[in-house]
């Protein structure tokens, strides 16, 4: 029995030394008792410098707060892809994204174990790069030229079935060349859901340009969409219109129901038959161009108040997606709080990895007139106030949302606390009324089902 123990243990430490990544794993007071080759070869030291050791005695840079390892000790919560940026024992800066794991025996933490990828030569093989660039130039390095998209249909954080069922139409659109119209409130997504549209399209590899028509004249908007010729003004220069340069991708148009209904003619013209003129010009260009629009207000409003003419809406509105506010779907604030803080804990090398309580409540009980956008930079502003701190706490929130506390905290916890027994006796009656089915309950309740499972699982209702 003894043997076989005794070679598994040596089967497992050959299998974690032949990965090609460093793996790091101590016991629950910090002692390191395993440390492969890869690991050392990251952190610039032997593994008999390491083995044996607490974490905090060969990195001396970190401590209680900043250590992924010893933070999963204590908390018993498992991080994934922190970025950490430390020195060894012998004062070399180490930068690394590491996942760090909590080992449980039962229901007790008697250790952890973190997987990293050395990010160190990349990055410093990069800033030599820029350097060499930037000599050879004799300038500053330029952006990175791109399409224009970014963002595709992953980037989408939520659980609400209104936004799950809007993508699927939004994907139908994608393998489309038909016109879109995207209608939103400010904040809510619509050129993300745009872009999502164009990587998911077979116009993927073309360009992706985006043009807000707000408070732009005629004489302007012409010739920034339709190019101009040489001549045609004073200091005019042959250039070509956001059309040409669009030509094979797509072309975002928002906020188009500002611009004025002469040039609306002109667009809808365009847009019938794919031929362009510059400003100024004789010459007919034909492009082959997807056009994409959005508003912030209800098409149906700007034909009546005759700020969007009805045949260009008719010609635009093949496919129409309309992008709930914040305030309609509350279920997904806890959802993008947690997605928010690890963009930025990996942003600004933070560790935070707890939400105080009274956050979610506050942060669910604000109207959010901008939406998705206004709570990521209510995250951010946190985020920037967090020190050495592991928890997001409403000391770190802008004025503008503790000015919503009353003045005893005690209001607050009973006022949430009555909140959440409202929502729970709630959704025991449904289930109860509907025999469990949570589809029948989710309908009887008009939540969307993802909501009612993710309160579910909230209140422990099985």
């Amino acid at each position: 029995m003894f043997l076989k123990s005794f070679e598994t243990k040596q089967m497992l430490e050959a299998i974690l030394e032949s990965i090609d990544e460093g793996i790091h794993a101590v016991n629950s007071e910090g002692i390191t008792i395993f440390y492969n080759q890869v690991a050392a070869k990251h952190d610039g030291v032997e593994m008999e410098e390491v083995l044996g050791k607490h974490v905090l005695e060969v990195f001396p840079s970190l401590n209680r707060q900043t250590s992924t390892l010893l933070k999963v000790i204590e908390t018993g919560n498992s991080i994934y892809q922190q970025s950490q940026t430390y020195k060894n024992s012998k004062g070399q800066l180490i930068d690394t994204v590491n996942t760090t794991l909590p080992i449980k025996v039962g229901n007790n933490i008697v250790g952890a174990v973190e997987i990293a990828k050395d990010f160190t030569k990349v990055k410093h093989l990069s800033q030599k790069l820029l350097e060499l660039q930037e000599k050879m130039n004799g300038q500053q390095s330029k952006p990175i030229s791109t399409s224009g998209a970014k963002y595709e249909w992953d980037h989408f954080v939520t659980a609400c079935e209104e936004i799950n069922e809007l993508k699927r139409l939004a994907k139908k659109a994608a393998n489309s060349t038909s016109p879109v119209m995207v209608y939103g409130e400010t904040g809510t997504g619509k050129e993300l859901m745009v872009q999502a549209i164009h990587n998911g399209s077979i116009r993927k590899d073309g360009p992706f340009i985006a043009q807000n028509c707000s408070s732009l004249p005629e004489s302007l908007l012409e010739s920034i969409l339709f190019g101009t010729k040489k001549g045609s003004y004073t200091g005019a220069v042959d250039r070509a219109g956001l059309f040409e340069l669009a030509h094979g991708g797509t072309l975002f148009l928002d906020e188009i129901h500002t611009m004025p209904l002469d040039f609306q003619a002109k667009l809808l013209r365009v847009l019938e038959d794919g031929v362009i003129r510059r400003v100024g010009g004789v010459d007919s260009y034909s492009v082959d161009v997807r056009v994409i629009v959005a508003m912030n207000e209800h098409p149906y409003i700007c034909m009546e108040k005759k700020q969007l003419r009805t045949d260009l809406y008719y010609r635009l509105n093949v496919f129409f997606l309309e992008l709930p506010p914040l305030r309609k779907r509350t279920g997904d604030i806890p959802l993008l709080i947690h997605h928010f803080i690890q963009k930025y804990n990996y942003n600004f090398g933070k560790l935070v990895i707890h939400i105080d309580e009274n956050v979610i409540s506050l942060l669910e009980s604000h109207s959010w007139p901008g939406n998705v956008r206004e709570l990521e930079h209510v995250i951010e502003y946190a985020m920037n106030m967090v020190e050495k701190e592991d928890t997001l706490t409403i000391h770190h929130l802008p004025s503008f949302i503790k000015d919503k506390i009353p003045p005893e905290k005690d209001v607050i916890k009973s006022f949430r606390e009555v909140v959440e027994k409202t929502e729970k006796d709630l959704i025991q009656q449904a289930l109860h009324k509907t025999n469990g089915n949570v589809l029948k309950a989710s309908e009887l309740l008009e939540l969307p089902r993802q909501t009612l499972q993710y309160k579910m699982k909230k209140y422990k209702i099985h």
